[in-house]
């Protein structure tokens, strides 16, 4: 059984930062293209960030760019988006997603194959 749990979610001021974390069990996290989304209330789901089987290759959305880092580390099975300079339009709920096997980053929700549940991230200006 696949799961994606992800932790760090929490309040904070505009100008701090996060650590996401999203820890991956049940499948081939070395093989698998992790990736980040997230969905504010009223608002479809949006693409954040990718990264590709080995980190070799990351992609993010224009509206995080330079501010947020997605990581990896293949031997704790656990995918990582950093967090800076947070945003009020930051406030959403964030997503870990993964495609496996898949070693592309990709940017669109219905490539990936798993969902983690989510954690709320409210940035307060």
């Amino acid at each position: 059984q696949v799961q994606l749990v992800e932790s760090g979610g929490g309040w904070v001021q505009a100008g701090g930062s996060l650590r996401l974390s999203c820890a991956a069990s049940g499948l081939p996290f070395s093989v698998s293209a992790m990736g980040w989304f997230r969905q504010a209330p009223g608002k479809e789901r949006q693409f954040v960030a990718s990264i590709n089987w080995s980190g070799s290759s990351t992609y993010y959305a224009d509206s995080v760019k330079g501010r947020f880092t997605i990581s990896r580390d293949n031997a704790k099975n656990t995918v990582y988006l950093q967090m800076n300079s947070l945003k009020s339009g930051d406030t959403a709920v964030y997503y870990c997603a993964a495609k496996s096997p898949g070693r592309r980053t990709l940017t669109v929700a219905n490539e990936y194959d798993y969902w983690g549940q989510g954690t709320q991230v409210t940035v307060s200006s």
